[in-house]
């Protein structure tokens, strides 16, 4: 009886997405961080605007000047991607220049893609 009722808990939690929804709001907040080097407004800054990324190829952003590990790329930028992406900007595309270490925090990663997913549209 207890294994059903603890199988039932976590099947009912997996189907809930296995944790909290990201927020989009919260990761409006925490992008404010990557302003520094990217806009949502269409415009490129120091990094190219991330205005529409989610389904576009890395290094595509027209008037961007790429590194040439970007522009070889073949990443689609979706959640998974973005989200490794932020936790290690080299691991995902080796010999790129953006000079960011990554976001270590699961949650503020799977925020700030909720942000670029809604927002950045």
């Amino acid at each position: 009886m207890i294994a059903r009722m603890t199988m039932a808990a976590a099947l009912a939690w997996a189907a809930a997405g296995g944790a909290q929804a990201a927020d989009a709001q919260r990761g409006r907040q925490l992008f404010a961080a990557c302003q520094a080097c990217h806009t949502v407004d269409g415009e490129n800054g120091v990094g190219p605007t991330l205005k529409g990324v989610v389904g576009r190829r890395a290094g595509t952003v027209e008037d961007f000047r790429y590194s040439p590990a970007m522009r070889r790329s073949t990443v689609v930028w979706n959640a998974a991607t973005l989200e490794r992406f932020m936790a290690d900007p080299q691991q995902v595309v080796r010999g790129n220049r953006m000079p960011f270490e990554g976001v270590a925090d699961e949650t503020d990663r799977a925020d700030i893609t909720a942000f670029l997913e809604q927002d950045a549209k």
